[in-house]
């Protein structure tokens, strides 16, 4: 049975062997400003939740990209569901020559794993969940060559790796300009981090309110801390 997307009137077939999305989608979801003339580029779409946020914000075009038919086609069925138009390509971003896009947006692999045998024998979660295919190194190589001058790349993080995630994307000319830390709840740890870059060294970091797991209420608001 299709899913609800929180805090939307869309909804998601999931396949039972499919990556399915979680509270990091959602939040991720919920966290990029785009505006009507945005092109708008998401690495690693899955089955087209992050588009479909992306969708309520009217944006000028929806591209998605995914490394297997099975996802793409998955991604298609929900996006024409919904009736939101994209295009959706089945190809790794390291060959990807679309673009150049003004927003990004990528939930990445988290893990980063030298032991075959510790990764999940479905390739699907195992390209969802294990950096094989996507290493940070080339996510945001790719990033840098496919967002425009001025454009916005988005993306969620567990919060231990963010030191690491913010030193590669310096090193490809990507700088921090919004960060919002989700918490598993008030006065507990640190989960993940939103963060977007931007090719400009000279925009401040906004730090918008953070997010509590156990509150549903927090995942909408972003005031400035």
């Amino acid at each position: 049975m299709p899913e609800y997307l929180p805090f939307t009137e869309s909804t998601v077939i999931q396949p039972a062997e499919q990556y399915h999305f979680n509270s990091d989608t959602v939040l991720l979801g919920l966290f990029p400003l785009i505006r009507h003339k945005d092109s708008v580029l998401d690495i690693g779409c899955g089955q087209g939740a992050l588009l479909l946020y992306a969708s309520l914000q009217k944006p000028a075009s929806l591209t998605g990209i995914d490394l297997y038919p099975e996802i793409t086609d998955t991604a298609r069925r929900n996006l024409e569901n919904n009736h939101v138009q994209a295009e959706i390509h089945t190809v790794p971003v390291q060959e990807f020559t679309g673009g150049p896009y003004d927003v990004i947006l990528c939930n990445p692999p988290y893990f980063t794993t030298a032991e075959d045998t510790l990764k999940n024998d479905n390739r699907y979660l195992r390209s969802a969940r294990h950096d094989d295919h996507l290493p940070m190194a080339d996510l945001f190589a790719a990033v840098r060559r496919l967002l425009k001058d001025k454009g916005i790349f988005s993306m969620v993080q567990k919060a231990e790796k963010m030191t690491a995630l913010i030193y590669e994307a310096e090193k490809h000319g990507l700088y921090p300009c919004v960060m919002r830390v989700v918490y598993d709840k008030e006065g507990g740890s640190a989960k993940s981090v939103l963060l977007s870059f931007s090719k400009s060294r000279k925009r401040e970091l906004k730090i918008l309110f953070p997010a509590y797991l156990d509150d549903r209420a927090t995942y909408q608001r972003k005031d400035s801390k």
